[in-house]
C-alpha cells in the first residue's frame, strides 16, 4: 500500500490543516534557545562571570523573556542590553517560530576588566 492510499488503493481524503495535530515546544526548550542567543550576543565574558540564562513565559504563540547576565566593566550597558534584546528576539523567532514582544535584561553583576600593568592578586 502506498502512502496516501486507503483500502483497495482509494486515495485518502485530505485532512484539513487544523485537524492534523499540533507542535508543542516545551518552555524549557524556548528558555534554552533564549539563553544561547543571549550568550551569542554578549560575546566573551570575564573568566569568573556566569553564563547568561533566561526564564520564559509562553502563552500561545508568544513568549516573554527575562535574561540574567553579567557584563564586563566599563562598558556601554544600555547598548549591550539592546544588542542582547535584538538577538534574542531574532533567534527565538527564527528557531522556535514564536513572537517575542518583550525581552527584559537583568544585569546581575559587573566584572572589572583587568587593567594592563596592574598587579594581579595580593601585593605588599
Amino acid at each position: 500500500m502506498s502512502a496516501g492510499a486507503g483500502e483497495l488503493g482509494a486515495p485518502l481524503p485530505a485532512v484539513p490543516a487544523g485537524e492534523r495535530g499540533a507542535t508543542r515546544i516545551a518552555d524549557r526548550v524556548v528558555a534554552k534557545v533564549a539563553s544561547q542567543a543571549a550568550r551569542e550576543a554578549v560575546g566573551e565574558l570575564a573568566k569568573d562571570a556566569a553564563r547568561p540564562h533566561a526564564n520564559v513565559v509562553v502563552h500561545h504563540e508568544t513568549v516573554r523573556v527575562l535574561v540574567h547576565l553579567e557584563l564586563d566593566y566599563p562598558t556601554d550597558i544600555g547598548s549591550r542590553c539592546a544588542t542582547v534584546r535584538r538577538h534574542v528576539v531574532e533567534r527565538v523567532g527564527a528557531l522556535v517560530g514564536m513572537e517575542v514582544p518583550e525581552v527584559a535584561v537583568h544585569v546581575e553583576r559587573l566584572h572589572p576588566a583587568p587593567r594592563p600593568g596592574a598587579a594581579q592578586g595580593r601585593t605588599r
